[in-house]
């Protein structure tokens, strides 16, 4: 059934409810409703089409409607949608969970499934506490995490990732975490030299950690990019150097790869970067593709073996989701993952990251309103601040990253901004007159905004 954009409009203003998004400016406005996808492209329902600048919310890999990826759910589909995996396993769980190990970090063995990042990360957090009250060490039920990290919207995840904007209002259900200051902060907000300010933020950690350690269960971070608390990048080394902090002290590292893992900094996950392996990983987003919602949380063989004893012992995890393992999900999964290995997904991007870096560097860092360009692989964030030098932001009303979104969508490019940061995350096969595209657009959209 056909239904004519007006009215679709009319529903969509009298029964949704839509995330992140200020519903009573929303209905003030004319949505754009997207009814189709076409490669790297969205089309709504005028058939105008949009380059899909941030993959969708980062989750999609390789596009829209790929052959392999449709073939692999619609030949699922002919065997079994679903099924539970509590108490029962199937085919295509167990397949992904062989793959995952494959390619995930030396000595990671165990495989935990869920269906969205905060579920994964509210999963490790449970493992990493019950781990250690599992080896006697009770005192262990803190979590050390970066300032200003975001993990999702779920109350464990909320707690480590805490945001003052998102989730003032919910302070009374959170518990305390222990706030470890990135190396961005002395580098953009105190003005710090690179070395100094990852030499100051290691020294704090250092200090910070050997202090708690004997309340420590684990440190939780997103290696080399912290995604949606603003695309604030880190050193290799700070990884090496927290990695190192943890082992000394005896913390568990867990590494939260929602965003960065699948290829997104240019190799498939950052860890890989600095040579680290944590003890628990949490992965989401890109491992379907951008088709389903699946997750998982991996771990060593040495925490899962805590847990095993005998049943009257009550050593066993107890958390699971009715959708755990998915096999319409771990079925995409695992085309996603051998388009990846056949069409050389992570070696064919190099040169346009060489690309994107080239491109930063000379003509966005360059303009007057932008104050701070940051990348790593595929994983970009510009901000925009209404004086450069003093670096003071744009009052929120003026809406600045809204508009330059705005400007991007009328020249057919779809991005979403994190308030004044413009996010760009395109697919990982992106084309290199679409990735052109991409710059020159969000180029031509900051000028119109900043400079009109």
């Amino acid at each position: 059934m056909v239904i004519d954009y007006d009215t679709l409009k009319r529903l969509d203003h009298a029964y949704l409810w839509h995330p992140f998004t200020q519903m009573q400016e929303w209905m003030a406005d004319d949505p754009c409703i997207i009814t189709r996808g076409d490669g790297h492209y969205l089309i709504d329902v005028h058939g105008r089409k949009y380059l899909d600048g941030v993959s969708s919310l980062w989750c999609n890999v390789h596009g829209h409607r790929v052959k392999e990826l449709d073939d692999a759910i619609r030949a699922q589909l002919e065997r079994i949608a679903h099924s539970t995996f509590l108490g029962l396993s199937h085919v295509t769980g167990i397949q992904l969970a062989q793959k995952l190990i494959e390619i995930a970090p030396h000595g990671l063995q165990r495989v935990f499934y869920s269906d969205s990042g905060a579920t994964a990360v509210e999963i490790a957090l449970k493992m990493a506490i019950q781990y250690w009250q599992l080896k006697g060490e009770t005192k262990r039920t803190q979590i050390a995490s970066l300032a200003e990290s975001y993990h999702g919207d779920t109350v464990g995840s909320m707690s480590i990732g805490y945001s003052e904007t998102f989730h003032r209002f919910h302070k009374g259900l959170l518990f305390p975490a222990l706030r470890l200051t990135p190396p961005h902060v002395f580098r953009y907000y105190q003005r710090t030299g690179e070395l100094a300010a990852l030499n100051a933020a290691i020294n704090e950690a250092k200090a910070k950690i050997s202090q708690n350690k004997d309340s420590l269960a684990a440190l939780v971070m997103e290696p080399l990019m912290q995604g949606a608390a603003g695309m604030w990048s880190q050193p290799v080394d700070y990884v090496k150097a927290m990695s190192e902090i943890c082992r000394d002290n005896g913390i568990l590292l867990i590494f939260d790869e929602v965003a960065t893992g699948f290829g997104r900094t240019g190799k498939m996950f950052a860890c890989e970067h600095a040579g680290v392996t944590p003890d628990i990983l949490c992965l989401a987003k890109g491992i379907t593709g951008g088709y389903l919602p699946l997750a998982a949380t991996l771990t060593t063989e040495e925490i899962f073996s805590a847990f095993l004893g005998e049943y009257k012992e009550f050593k066993t995890f107890f958390h699971g989701h009715t959708y755990t393992g998915n096999p319409l999900g771990c079925a995409v999964a695992l085309a996603n993952l051998d388009l990846f290995e056949r069409e050389d997904i992570i070696g064919r991007m190099q040169a346009k990251i060489g690309y994107l870096q080239q491109r930063l560097s000379d003509e966005f860092c360059v303009l007057p309103h932008v104050s701070d360009v940051r990348q790593w692989g595929f994983m970009v964030g510009i901000e925009l601040v209404e004086e450069k030098n003093s670096r003071m932001n744009y009052p929120p009303e003026k809406r600045i990253g809204h508009k330059v979104n705005l400007e991007a969508r009328k020249r057919s490019v779809m991005i979403r901004p994190l308030g004044d940061i413009l996010i760009l995350m395109p697919p990982l096969n992106v084309t290199d007159d679409e990735l052109k595209l991409l710059l020159d657009v969000v180029y031509d959209g900051i000028r119109a905004v900043t400079e009109g």
